[in-house]
């Protein structure tokens, strides 16, 4: 649930029916049924279906190696709240401020540094940090990838090589060892 943004639906989902598509009506599967929230455990509630592109990329990935590869950057990140942005000199919910560079890894040797506030991601501007997470994890592994950061209040190009992100390392953080104002522990993740 950390890496993905469910679809929403009123439509009919009963328990024991997930893993069913979520059909539009032209007929055209949209999602796979994943969870249902009611109060009486019923099809009165709402329910959330994993986007057919996700499970697309998941299915293709298994039917070719029988394993899902994400790829990483290697960095704690953050929304860019509207205090953030006046200090780093950037718009509210453009971009996402990196908190932390780890040792070691592909953001490392892209250049990255905590304090950046990466705004483009391969030509498509970021504004939240799920948003770059999902773009990052279904990057191809070992072809670079354009970044677009603001450092010190200019922007500059970097170039990120995507490596498959290790099992141990995690999609959220509690802590980081940033020196910028630390928001709440649920607006910090890993990536």
């Amino acid at each position: 649930t950390a890496r993905e943004r469910f679809l929403q639906t009123d439509a009919a989902i009963n328990p024991g029916n997930s893993g069913g598509p979520l059909v539009s009506l032209d007929g055209e599967v949209i999602g796979i049924n994943t969870a249902i929230s009611s109060r009486a455990g019923g099809n009165d509630g709402i329910g959330f279906a994993v986007p057919i592109n996700l499970a697309k990329w998941v299915s293709d990935q298994l039917a070719n190696g029988g394993k899902v590869h994400r790829a990483y950057l290697g960095v704690g990140i953050q929304p860019v709240t509207a205090t953030l942005a006046e200090q780093f000199n950037v718009k509210p919910r453009e971009g996402v401020a990196v908190t932390e560079v780890f040792p070691n890894t592909p953001a490392a040797k892209a250049g990255l540094k905590s304090g950046d506030v990466i705004v483009d991601y391969a030509g498509v501007a970021i504004s939240s940090p799920s948003e770059l997470q999902l773009l990052v994890e279904r990057s191809e592994l070992g072809r670079p990838h354009p970044l677009t950061v603001v450092r010190d209040g200019k922007r500059m190009s970097l170039q990120f090589i995507p490596a498959e992100q290790p099992s141990e390392f995690g999609t959220s953080v509690g802590s980081t060892s940033s020196s910028q104002s630390q928001p709440e522990s649920s607006q910090l993740e890993k990536l």
